[in-house]
């Protein structure tokens, strides 16, 4: 081999060893995810965003410091998060609907500032919540901005986990629910995201 060729090998060496140092280093910045985060089928997953809607959460929120909810779920060998989330389209004209997205990504430094994770003490029910929840995201349901839980053609964020664990077998939130006269909206019998974290079902597992 020439000297030239060597050069280029040499160079092109160093390229890779850099992007594979500094690309890990950059991928973990976009996200304020753990490394090394291990979930399992059915954990609950919560997260505080800055946005004006996760702020308006907050302020009817008064019981924790979360915005935002979803259920982690296993496709193909991949944990995932089945969530419902309004203002964050993928493609132009993309409607406000369940998704399913990488955990790294709903932990998105532009989604998220703060996160945990709370875990079902019953593991088989927790199987069969994901489950649900992922059937939920198949059939392309809607967001709900009515946040209504007696119509389940459409969903918010708290309705979707508690809707699947319910037809899991179990619930999750304890009475009452909240009602509130938010932005010309009247609101009844509403869940939010602190009613997790009173669950008696529940353990948490993270915070960060």
């Amino acid at each position: 081999m020439t000297k030239s060729r060597w050069v280029i090998v040499a160079l092109a060496a160093i390229g890779m060893t850099w992007m594979t140092i500094y690309g890990c280093t950059c991928n973990r910045q976009r996200t304020i995810m753990p490394a090394g985060l291990s979930l399992k089928t059915g954990d609950v997953m919560l997260r505080r965003g800055s946005g004006m809607t996760s702020r308006a959460v907050l302020m009817a929120d008064r019981g924790g410091g979360y915005s935002h909810i979803g259920i982690a779920v296993d496709s193909a060998g991949v944990m995932m998060v089945v969530h419902a989330v309004p203002g964050e389209p993928d493609y132009e004209g993309d409607p406000d609907r369940v998704k399913m997205e990488p955990v790294d990504k709903f932990y998105a430094r532009e989604n998220a500032v703060t996160g945990g994770v709370m875990r079902c003490t019953d593991s088989a029910a927790a199987m069969r919540a994901a489950q649900v929840a992922l059937d939920i995201y198949r059939r392309g349901t809607l967001f709900d901005h009515e946040y209504d839980d007696s119509d389940t053609t459409k969903m918010y964020c708290c309705e979707l986990v508690e809707f699947a664990y319910k037809r899991a077998g179990i619930s999750l939130v304890v009475e009452p629910r909240h009602n509130f006269d938010l932005l010309g909206m009247k609101l009844r019998n509403v869940i939010m995201p602190s009613d997790f974290l009173s669950s008696p079902r529940l353990k948490s597992i993270t915070n960060f």
